[in-house]
């Protein structure tokens, strides 16, 4: 390369990486709630925590589409939701209903209203929806083998409008999906998380 050439690139490619560099100094240094999009990878790249701390901060509401639910620490963050007065309401996969480790009974039993989607092959959604705001998807199940053992992603979106399309599918699902009804509970012990 002739030096008037170099010269010329490393000249305009200068502003632009100065501009890429500020941008990233800016990004990074915005507080993570602040952010509109965020992303967490599994195995061991703190999903569960970030469902959690994102469930802790709803105020309202938090609808949930799940396929597999065994993770713990996300059960009793739906709970403790619940018990601050939040409207919480879950959508599974029909394999809920006999899996040996599903979380619906704990959620019944929690006053979750809890619905089983069976009307399709497999109900896969990994959705929640917070407060008509943030959206949590990806391929993240909300599972401990899912942290701990698979290679997964979660994106939180902080986006009014996006939340909003989500939860207008969540309802068309919560259309065909029935109460699940745990053994031993009555209706009336079943229904009283319902509003």
């Amino acid at each position: 390369m002739s030096e008037t050439l170099e010269r010329k690139v490393r000249t305009a490619a200068g502003p632009l990486v100065r501009f890429a560099i500020g941008l990233a100094v800016v990004g990074l240094s915005r507080p993570l709630a602040a952010r509109a999009a965020e992303v967490y990878f599994s195995p061991g790249g703190g999903c569960t925590a970030a469902v959690v701390r994102e469930i802790g901060a709803a105020r309202q509401s938090i609808e949930v589409q799940a396929y597999s639910f065994t993770s713990a620490p996300i059960a009793r963050a739906l709970a403790e939701a619940k018990e601050r007065g939040v409207h919480v309401e879950v959508i599974l996969d029909k394999s809920n209903r006999t899996a040996r480790y599903s979380g619906a009974d704990y959620l019944i039993h929690h006053g979750i209203p809890t619905r089983i989607d069976a009307a399709h092959a497999i109900a896969h959604n990994k959705v929640m929806i917070i407060d008509d705001a943030v959206v949590l998807t990806g391929s993240f199940n909300f599972t401990t083998a899912a942290e701990t053992h698979n290679a997964e992603n979660l994106l939180v979106l902080r986006d009014p409008q996006l939340a909003k399309e989500y939860l207008r599918n969540w309802k068309a699902h919560a259309l065909h999906s029935p109460l699940y009804r745990a053994e031993g509970l009555t209706t009336a012990e079943h229904t009283s998380g319902d509003k």
